[in-house]
């Protein structure tokens, strides 16, 4: 949690909360109890969240406010969580699942 604002020079600061343990990816993390998903991953560094389905561009966190789509992970064997709408609880077990299967097909010719 390196990289988390702990007194922000507008909006003060943060209230001291309760400091629990997760996973993304396999590697354990530490991040605030009922935080969002997004916050503690990127408190901890973490800007890749997953793989664009067509074309495997990293994606992470775009309108962090859940409209976009773009930071959705597994929370605990559920696919299609957005990190930015879910708290964080103790022991999460979060994955980026890697490039998602998609049934997007290039209907384009390849002759183009």
């Amino acid at each position: 949690m390196k990289q988390r604002i702990i007194d922000h020079p507008v909006l003060g600061k943060i209230e001291e909360r309760k400091l629990i343990t997760f996973r993304f990816n396999n590697k354990q993390y530490r991040g605030f109890e009922q935080e969002s998903i997004a916050a503690a991953l990127l408190a901890n560094g973490v800007r890749t969240l997953r793989h664009h389905e067509e074309n495997g561009t990293p994606r992470g966190i775009y309108c962090n406010i859940g409209h976009c789509y773009e930071c959705r992970v597994a929370v605990n064997g559920i696919q299609g969580v957005r990190a930015c709408l879910t708290p964080l609880q103790e022991d999460m077990v979060i994955e980026s699942g890697g490039r998602l299967p998609t049934t997007v097909r290039d209907w384009r010719s390849e002759d183009e």
